[in-house]
């Protein structure tokens, strides 16, 4: 089986991957942007894929919800991953000779506290795997790279210093995609794309009331710009029920005769990873 995920190799979504599936026989295909892992699979270029949907310090990725506007993929599952940041540096650096850190900006955000104690510059880069992979070929003494720990044996770095990060309890959510609906089952989340048809005032508490007289509970809730017109908008929701209960069909049916539109995106079950 083919897993599409958002490279380059060591990333967190890599990690993800291979541990959501790590069950299954699967060859994994590192991709260079989170539209691009939509693209493989809405074209059947692989069999599955594997986006971040959201992290518990930074929110959501909203390339990833605009992407799920635009591609037909289907969410079958959910990937919860656990995000630990160490300093990786080369295998004879000293810490104190580190004059700079490279990551990619979220990560160097979370480990603000401990670059600022370092007094090192920082250094963007497209992700936490690509800083690793390049210090590992520049072969710097006086420069680390934020990372996993996965990233650190992916290019042979050593871990200088562990759980580096400011926030303990920090995770990032993943969604697992495919082209076709999953077969029906149990499922414990849906997501939903909310579209209003017409501009007026209170569209989204219009939204809100129908889940909750409905006791239709919401898990997460994410506006974006429908990209037509300033101030319009719609909305990303997620139920805490399957597509198929009975309260669930019923608001999107009363949506619906409101006048919005409305897409169900997936109907899924969340795997702590």
């Amino acid at each position: 089986m083919k897993v599409a995920y958002l490279g380059p190799k060591g990333t967190f979504s890599e990690e993800a991957a291979l541990k959501y599936f790590s069950d299954e026989e699967i060859t994994t295909i590192d991709h260079g942007t989170i539209l691009d892992v939509l693209e493989a699979v809405a074209e059947e270029r692989v069999d599955k894929g594997i986006v971040p949907i959201e992290n518990a310090i930074e929110g959501t990725i909203t390339m990833t919800t605009d992407g799920l506007t635009n591609y037909e993929v289907w969410v079958e599952g959910e990937a919860i991953l656990p995000v630990t940041l160490h300093l990786l540096t080369v295998e004879d650096a000293n810490l104190e000779n580190i004059k700079e850190v490279w990551s990619i900006p979220p990560a160097l955000a979370q480990c603000r506290t401990y670059t600022r104690e370092l007094k090192a510059e920082t250094k963007h880069y497209s992700s936490t795997a690509q800083a690793a992979e390049s210090l590992k070929n520049e072969d710097r003494l006086d420069a680390g790279a934020i990372a996993s720990e996965l990233a650190a044996k992916t290019f042979g770095l050593k871990i200088a210093k562990s759980n580096i990060q400011d926030f303990e309890g920090n995770s990032t959510r993943f969604l697992i995609l495919s082209k076709k609906e999953a077969a029906k089952g149990v499922a414990e989340k849906t997501m939903l794309l909310v579209t209003p048809t017409e501009d007026r005032p209170g569209l989204l508490a219009v939204i809100l009331n129908v889940f909750s007289s409905l006791g239709v509970n919401l898990t997460w809730i994410e506006s974006r710009p429908t990209k037509v017109k300033l101030g319009t908008y719609r909305f990303f929701l997620e139920a805490g029920e399957g597509v198929h209960e009975k309260n669930l069909q019923k608001a999107i049916t009363i949506l619906e005769t409101y006048g919005y539109d409305v897409r169900v995106l997936g109907s899924y079950n969340a795997k702590h990873l």
